[in-house]
């Protein structure tokens, strides 16, 4: 069992290695959702909802991927507060992409018609779906690391 260094509390289990079924599934769920969409976007989609759901292990994983996929720093700092972030910073697909993302972590506010239609406005049927896919898988990765403690830095 690992340790969280901060906490001082230990991971919960190797939900990998104890179902690794579901584990699997949940990969090619993941690289499914993925399929056709701006893997920039998809690394800030995927960045914004773990900080949603202060899950440490995603957020640490997708910022370094985002690094990786040439995502600027500028970007990564802004965007805890990007509804609020200068012009430019984030583009129109973007911000609507990001709303969504933010209306779907944040179920029990549901997702208004507003958003829903902004981001119709952005995306083709097929990639708003992929989309969605993607908000719901990084929620229930959030919601698995979280519940078994998975720890920062073990990506």
């Amino acid at each position: 069992m690992t340790t969280n260094e901060t906490t001082g509390s230990p991971a919960r289990l190797d939900y990998a290695r104890t179902v690794p079924k579901v584990f699997r599934a949940m990969i090619a769920l993941d690289a499914a959702a993925r399929e056709g969409l701006d893997p920039v976007l998809v690394e800030l989609v995927q960045m914004r909802t773990s900080q949603l759901n202060k899950c440490a292990y995603c957020l640490d994983m997708h910022t370094k991927d985002a690094r990786k996929a040439g995502e600027s720093d500028e970007r990564i700092y802004l965007l805890p507060v990007w509804p609020e972030a200068p012009a430019g910073v984030y583009g129109e697909r973007e911000r609507a992409a990001l709303a969504l993302a933010e209306a779907i972590a944040r179920v029990g506010d549901g997702v208004t018609d507003a958003v829903y239609a902004r981001a119709a406005e952005h995306f083709a049927e097929a990639e708003l779906a992929q989309l969605i896919s993607v908000c719901f898988t990084i929620n229930a990765w959030n919601r698995l690391n979280v519940a078994t403690r998975n720890l920062p830095g073990a990506a």
